[in-house]
This record gives C-alpha cells, sequence and structure tokens, in this order.
C-alpha cells in the first residue's frame, strides 16, 4: 500500500480531524465521585459516534456493573498481518480552580498554537490520533495495511478500578500482537518520543494523635505532646538534607535503566534554566539533584513526597494544641523495587521515628508497581521508523515520572505482547492542571505518525 497517499490525506484533512476532538472535549466527561456520570455516557456515546463515522466496525459501548463505559470498535479485514490493539481513554480530570482559566475548559479554544480545554491532550487527542490515523488509510485504500482493534476506558483518571475484570470479561477483544497506549507525552512537542518506563507509588494516609480533644495552648502548651509537631518531625526523618530517603531499604533492588534509555539519557538536553521554567520552581530554590541528573532522577529514581496535610485550617486557625495531625504521603517507584514491601518499609520507619509516644495510625494505603519493558522487540524498531517519518526527527526513549496504572494489567492481558507507549502530550500541556493544552502542530505530526506506523507494523511478520 502507498503510505503517502494516506499521510497526504491527514494532512489535507487535518482541520476535520481537530474538529472531531473539539467535539469530544466539548462533553465534561469527569469520572471522579460526585460528578454526574450522565456525562461520561455521553462521551461514550460520542466516541463511538465518531469510530463508526471514521469506518471502523462492530463498534459497542462496553459496560461493568459500577463502572464507566468503555467503547470498542474493530476493523479486522487483513488476514495473515498483525493485530495492533490501540488505546486512549475519554473520561478527563476535574476542571479544577475555574477562575484560573484563561478561556472555558469544556470550550476548546486555539489560541497561540495550542488547543486549549480540558481532555484536549489527556486523552481525547489520543483517541482522535487513532481514529484520524485509520480513516486516512479507508478514505484512501479501503482497507488498513494491519487489523485494529480500538478500547477508549471510561475511568482511567479515577484510578481504573474496573480494568482487571473489563480485561478477563473482554478477554477475546482485547487479544493481539501489540499494544499501542496513547497516554503519555513527548520530551518536547519537536522531539517523538517512546515511554519505557513508569514509576509506581506506594501511599497512605498517616494519623497522628496525642490526646481527645484540642486544648488551649496556653493553659496546656508546653507539657502536651503535639501531634502537629510529632508529624513534622515523622515526615522530616523520611529524607536527609539533600533530599535522599532515610527508609531502611527502600533503595533495594533499584534497576538502572536499559541500553536505549541510557543512549537517550545522554542525547536529551534538560537544563536547569528549562526545568525551573517549566515547574516554576524559583530561582532560590535548591535543586535536590544536581543538574545533569534532571531527567534521570524524574525517570529512574525513586522520590518521597507529602501531597497533603492538615491538622486544622486557616479558616478555623485557633490558639489549641490540636487533637491529630493527617497527612497523605507517598514514594514514587522505579523498576525493580516491591511495591507492597516498600509500603511496609515506610509505615514502619514511620512508626519508629513517632516521638513522645503519640498514636499513629494508617488507612488509605495503596501500592501499584513501577512499570518498565524490553524495547528490544522489532515492534519498538517500527515505532521509531514510523515517528521519524511523522516528525523528521529521530525519536528518543524516555521515562516517565507518574504512574498510569492501566499499562501493567494491559501488557499482562496481552501475554507480553510489546506494549508501544506514545503519546501527544508535551511538558507544556498541565494534563491535571489548569489550563490544560495541546501543541496543534504535534497533533498533526502524531496523526501522520500513526498513518506511518500501521505501515510498518504490517512489514513485521510476527510482532510477539
Amino acid at each position: 500500500m502507498d503510505t503517502q497517499k494516506a499521510a497526504a490525506y491527514a494532512a489535507e484533512n487535518y482541520s476535520s480531524f481537530l474538529e472531531d476532538l473539539k467535539v469530544l472535549a466539548r462533553i465534561p466527561s469527569v469520572s471522579f465521585p460526585g460528578f454526574d456520570p450522565k456525562e461520561v455516557v455521553r462521551s461514550a456515546e460520542a466516541v463511538a459516534a465518531l469510530c463508526r463515522a471514521r469506518g471502523l466496525e462492530n463498534v459497542e459501548i462496553l459496560t461493568l456493573p459500577g463502572a464507566h463505559p468503555y467503547v470498542y470498535a474493530d476493523w479486522l479485514h487483513a488476514p495473515g498481518k498483525p493485530t495492533l490493539l490501540l488505546y486512549a481513554h475519554h473520561d478527563v480530570q476535574p476542571a479544577g480552580r475555574e477562575e484560573l482559566w484563561k478561556s472555558p475548559p469544556f470550550e476548546p479554544t486555539e489560541r497561540d498554537g495550542r488547543l486549549w480545554g480540558r481532555g484536549c491532550a489527556d486523552d481525547k487527542a489520543g483517541a482522535v490520533a487513532h481514529t484520524s490515523a485509520i480513516a486516512s488509510w479507508l478514505k484512501t485504500h479501503g482497507s488498513l495495511p494491519v487489523n485494529v482493534k480500538l478500547i477508549i476506558e471510561g475511568e482511567e483518571e479515577c484510578g481504573s478500578d474496573n480494568l482487571e475484570p473489563f480485561l478477563e470479561k473482554y478477554a477475546a477483544k482485547v487479544m493481539a500482537d501489540a499494544i499501542v497506549l496513547t497516554d503519555t507525552g513527548n520530551f518536547d512537542h519537536d522531539t517523538p518520543s517512546i515511554t519505557v518506563a513508569l514509576r509506581g507509588l506506594a501511599a497512605l494516609d498517616v494519623t497522628v494523635r496525642s490526646m481527645d480533644h484540642p486544648l488551649h495552648s496556653g493553659m496546656w502548651g508546653g507539657a502536651t505532646a503535639d501531634p502537629v509537631v510529632a508529624l513534622a518531625k515523622m515526615i522530616a526523618s523520611c529524607t536527609d538534607a539533600k533530599g535522599r530517603m532515610l527508609i531502611a531499604g527502600v533503595y533495594k533492588g533499584v534497576q538502572k535503566p536499559g541500553k536505549a534509555a541510557e543512549a537517550s539519557l545522554k542525547v536529551l538536553k534538560y537544563p536547569e534554566k528549562l526545568f525551573r521554567a517549566q515547574s516554576g520552581v524559583f530561582k532560590g530554590t535548591k535543586l535536590m539533584v544536581a543538574p545533569k541528573d534532571l531527567l534521570r532522577s524524574n525517570w529512574y529514581w525513586p522520590s518521597f513526597s507529602v501531597n497533603a496535610i492538615q491538622a486544622s485550617s486557616k479558616k478555623d486557625c485557633a490558639n489549641i494544641i490540636n487533637d491529630a495531625a493527617w497527612a497523605h504521603m507517598g514514594i514514587r517507584l522505579v523498576p525493580g523495587m516491591d511495591a507492597k514491601r516498600t509500603l511496609e518499609a515506610l509505615k514502619k520507619h514511620l512508626k519508629k521515628n513517632a516521638p513522645w509516644g503519640v498514636a499513629v495510625e494508617f488507612s488509605g494505603e495503596s501500592a501499584s508497581p513501577a512499570w518498565t519493558t524490553d524495547t528490544d522487540a522489532p515492534a519498538f524498531a517500527a515505532a521509531r521508523r514510523a515517528l521519524e517519518k511523522g516528525y523528521g526527527r529521530k525519536s528518543v526513549d524516555m521515562g516517565c515520572g507518574g504512574s498510569i496504572p492501566f499499562v501493567g494489567p494491559f501488557a499482562k492481558a496481552l501475554k507480553g505482547a510489546p506494549a508501544l507507549l506514545i503519546g501527544v502530550e508535551d511538558p507544556l500541556s498541565n494534563p491535571h492542571s489548569e489550563n490544560e493544552s495541546l501543541h496543534l502542530g504535534m497533533f498533526q505530526k502524531a496523526i501522520a505518525s500513526a498513518v506511518h506506523l500501521y505501515a510498518e507494523i504490517a512489514q513485521l511478520p510476527k510482532v510477539k
């Protein structure tokens, strides 16, 4: 098949594909509890309609009890050719503080070469990249060079809690020779990237108590153990002055990046100035790692963070000794670390460093492992060729500092089939914050790369 015809169609019809994205992004499909689940259903229906309009077959909305809807579609008329499972998700994060948005969060707006709006990057653009590439082949050739199955999830943002039961129930539908998961990012909008490692997370809530009710700080202060100070001491004990964790055994098993990842680390430039500009870290705030290790620390080293802490509140502040203090904290895991063992090590450390006999309680525990993949499979070489054709420059392998819980279950369900994590975000996308956006030039290149990917995969006699 002539790939250039399909690529040319994608370029000529880009504005139509962009409109597909805008239609989806106008639906506030927030999957979190407390938001209208009917909007997630409406989003699934819109995705299903898009799949039909772009030529996919056997389009279904798949459900499980208590789960937000998934969308399935396929095109399976390439006998003897590999089958790709294409993944994205149509649910989104809450808008957050709407007063901070420069344009309405659910009215996608073009500005400064980007499309602004919740879900424009994470991850409705991923779904539209799939349907656009498929349409480009079907409109120019009437067929695809490979077989494709499309799964668009409806509850990724709220934790994919029903993913494993879904994969068990619909095992036959998801079986494929390789999976393309379009829910990650690129190193920058010009540099195509394959994510080859994800950090996991061991997290918990800790509550510290020293009495059964708050006390007047003047009448009782001095003799009474303050649980807020106790919690502060416990948190401070977790790291040294350079930010390195002091939890016994926490670095056990940490793996070094693979050869391809190491090669990318040597090529990629990420100066301290750029890090500070993208993160917003103040000029006077010291970095916890050497500037040369910024990427390595974010992708391939574990880290400790405290996400929330509370005793009283700014609004209710009074001259009291609080009866209790609470915090949510966690350790980002890297390949080689055991998630459950790390969680237990954190709990043991906190209890050991709790001063003055205060009571320590744990709740809300979670432990999800890190993920990495062997990039020697032929599918990775095919993906690199496709990305270079789509972007006009060589791709890099990169890690991701965050966690994507669905990757592990999908890889397991496909019995070790290669998992290609190729996304449409860049460092300025702000996917979970206000003013989320998609770089429009990069989106067009991502569609072109997907067009080329199908042709490259088709040349592989066997992907697994």
